[in-house]
């Protein structure tokens, strides 16, 4: 997925913001809160971990589809921006996970 479907995916997130509930799943998912985000993020990843394990590679696609998708979701509810997470991967771009991991401690 490029950088520029997920700018333009995230600038339709923003908009929903002041969507009306009743007509938009997205804005549906904000007026009930971080809670309720949060939730269905976690059932997301239960669901690309249960296709994970199952090898399919259609249904890895489609649950990591949906995975990030609710994962903007929350950025964009938490304003969060793209670039913030672009450049957080960006910083550790060429250094070792080990490395990095110990330099959260």
């Amino acid at each position: 997925m490029s950088a520029e479907i997920i700018n333009e995916l995230c600038r339709i997130l923003q908009e929903r913001k002041d969507a009306d509930s009743a007509n938009s799943y997205v804005a549906g998912l904000y007026a009930k809160g971080t809670d309720h985000i949060l939730k269905k993020v976690g059932e997301e990843a239960a669901e690309l971990l249960i296709a994970g394990k199952g090898g399919d590679q259609n249904e890895i696609i489609h649950e990591t589809a949906d995975l990030w998708f609710h994962l903007l979701v929350l950025l964009i509810h938490c304003n969060v921006s793209p670039e913030q997470i672009f450049s957080e991967l960006e910083r550790r771009f060429g250094q070792s996970g080990l490395e990095e991991k110990a330099s959260r401690q």
